[in-house]
């Protein structure tokens, strides 16, 4: 598999650390609000990244983090009137709804920066030791970014135009205006921990480096966030993390691309900010699911209620053709043709060509979308279809669905016995061309939610 790596700018081979193994971090959420429709690239374009890995045999170790302690986290508390723990218990909560809608299965380990506040200490620790941190007389500990040379290296920014647009904020003490919090020392009224510089909490960056040390190494495979993650989060993350442990953080760094919203960035001054939530109440969470995988994960995308749209008359062609697949399934015997078993594989071979192609599921869509049109053209055809080809084709089928993440709201459809008894009533009407009769049952099962497909192979029955 070839993934374009931001550190290099360039596509390469995917060589892991372990043969076999891929060990993959990944940027959560800072759990302070119901997750918006930005946040939910990421997290279903490394969801599919995972199955894909998966799919074509490698173990995957995956962590995707929560922030649980943070500015914004002890803002919002303060206008609540609870505490931090109430308000990230809350939100961690509310992801997980969201996440399970959008068919994103649940992280390896999905670690809290809370339960590694020892391991975020001895980072900084040995950061200190090494003279790569300072205490400064406010009580923070800030990382010296002039003491690592490659800084800069994931931005591909030098280091003399990063201090030329750095500022420091109010309350911050700091040799360089590029330096950042390790450690924030306490103030009145703010969750604080005990440590060797002073109480205090941990800074953003260097939470997600403790956290993929712990559970990953000092050197992970692929790490994986939005783009607006690059600078400053990721770029401090390399250098706290190979400062710390002389070594490379990561081998390979993934970013999606923006969203924007009727063709504007996202903001709440805009009136166009959407949560998860909001835009799955109206439209349902797969059309997002969807939408996010649609276009390559690098390219920005635009939502608008008319690409949702188009989204749901997607998924509806998939699911109209998987629930024929079933039908002919149900109907087919030992012989006709098995021609449908070379569009299968044929379909198969290109969608894991797509994806070993920096994760293009754009094209992976398209070679299942051309798998769904032979199987329409195939089973609308005169030839009866050899039921070994049909459920191969149903196999590969499933199989690329499922490594996209889509087609999990799948029902089997089950008739009752009273809806057969007047499907059956209505065959036995037109076979003895008692037509009338016939029309009267169908629009009674109509009336019932009941759809009727009359096929060479008999009729079949669509229960909403």
């Amino acid at each position: 598999m070839k993934i374009f790596n931001t550190l290099t700018r360039q596509k390469e081979e995917l060589q892991t650390i372990t043969p076999g193994q891929v060990k993959i971090y990944a940027c959560g959420p800072t759990v302070y609000n119901y997750i918006h429709i930005g946040n939910a690239r990421p997290i279903c374009v490394f969801d599919t990244l995972r199955r894909f890995l998966e799919y074509i045999g490698y173990q995957v170790i995956f962590v995707q983090n929560f922030t649980d302690i943070d500015d914004k986290i002890i803002r919002k508390a303060n206008e609540e009137g609870s505490d931090f723990a109430q308000v990230s218990e809350r939100f961690i909560a509310e992801y997980k709804v969201d996440a399970k809608g959008l068919g994103v299965r649940e992280a390896t380990y999905h670690p809290k920066a809370t339960e590694n506040i020892q391991n975020i200490i001895d980072l900084i620790s040995s950061l200190m030791d090494k003279g790569f941190a300072y205490r400064a007389e406010n009580g923070d500990v800030y990382f010296r970014a002039a003491r690592f040379e490659e800084y800069g290296k994931l931005s591909h920014m030098p280091l003399e135009d990063l201090e030329a647009g750095a500022r420091i904020s109010v309350g911050e003490i700091k040799e360089d205006p590029v330096d950042f919090a390790l450690w924030k020392a306490a103030k009145e009224g703010e969750p604080y921990w005990e440590s060797p510089f002073g109480k205090g909490r941990p800074g953003w960056h260097i939470e997600c480096s403790a956290m993929a040390k712990h559970y990953l190494g000092d050197t992970i495979d692929i790490h994986c966030g939005g783009q607006d993650l690059i600078f400053p989060h990721h770029e401090n993350e390399i250098a706290q993390s190979e400062c710390a442990n002389g070594c490379a953080f990561a081998h390979y760094w993934m970013h999606n691309g923006y969203i924007n919203i009727d063709n504007r960035k996202m903001s709440k001054s805009l009136g166009n900010f959407f949560t998860v939530r909001e835009v799955a109440e109206q439209f349902g969470y797969e059309p997002i699911r969807f939408m996010m995988i649609a276009a390559h994960y690098r390219s920005p995308i635009n939502y608008s209620a008319e690409v949702i749209s188009q989204s749901i008359s997607a998924l509806e062609r998939l699911y109209n053709c998987r629930d024929e697949l079933d039908f002919a399934l149900s109907q087919a015997g030992a012989e006709g043709s098995d021609a449908l078993q070379k569009a299968a594989d044929d379909a198969k071979e290109k969608f894991i060509a797509a994806l070993s192609d920096d994760l293009n599921t754009a094209d992976g869509i398209a070679a299942l979308f051309d798998l769904c049109k032979e199987i329409n053209l195939r089973l609308n055809g005169e030839e009866p279809q050899q039921k070994a080809a049909l459920e191969h084709a149903a196999r590969i089928f499933d199989e690329l669905a499922g490594v996209l993440g889509l087609l999990y709201n799948r029902k089997k459809n089950e008739v009752p016995p009273e809806i057969q008894e007047l499907v059956d009533r209505r065959q036995a009407a037109r076979k003895a061309k008692n037509f009338a009769e016939a029309d009267a049952l169908r629009d009674q099962l109509a009336a019932m939610g009941v759809t009727l497909k009359d096929t060479p192979e008999g009729v079949q029955i669509t229960v909403k």
